[in-house]
């Protein structure tokens, strides 16, 4: 559920990202202490760019986690999973169809409406490989387990971060 970017919020995601934030259009995932994990952003910026990243981590602990993980090198590994795993590359297609159809509601909410430009482009490598878990993890902490399986496995892998607050 995306909740109302307050002031209060742009200023800690202003600082979390070291600039300011483009496009945000609300809150999609909090810790249990209320601070910003991910942002929303509508599928087009101010200036026309289209934006196919829907759900943006925003809090360095996860964004370094999500690094450290890519940086291991498991994204290979997941994708050549993706490859041989039935199952999990058909919860992966679902993680894909349920993002397009968020950031389709996001693009309506927001004013926006469809962007022709992104249109069954979702995030980190959706339906078929895993490119960014940062996008992955974002879904994941937006839309709450078991929607993306890859996000959900790299969120199990990390620690030192805020717990989120239930979805």
């Amino acid at each position: 559920m995306i909740t109302e970017c307050t002031p209060a919020d742009t200023d800690i995601i202003t600082e979390q990202l070291g600039r300011m934030p483009r496009g945000v259009v609300g809150v999609a995932a909090r810790s249990t202490e209320g601070v910003p994990l991910v942002v929303a952003t509508a599928p087009r910026l101010p200036d026309g760019t289209p934006f196919p990243t829907t759900y943006y981590l925003c809090h360095p602990a996860y964004v370094a986690e999500a690094s450290r993980l890519e940086a291991a090198g498991i994204m290979a590994e997941w994708t050549a999973e993706l490859s041989e795993d039935e199952d999990l590359s058909a919860a992966y297609a679902k993680a894909h169809e349920a993002y397009l159809a968020d950031r389709a509601r996001v693009g309506a909410d927001s004013g926006v409406g469809d962007v022709p430009e992104i249109e069954n482009f979702s995030a980190g490598g959706m339906p078929t490989r895993v490119k960014c878990l940062h996008a992955l993890v974002g879904h994941a902490l937006a839309a709450g387990p078991g929607v993306n399986p890859i996000g959900d496995r790299a969120l199990s892998l990390m620690s030192g971060v805020p717990a989120p607050a239930s979805v």
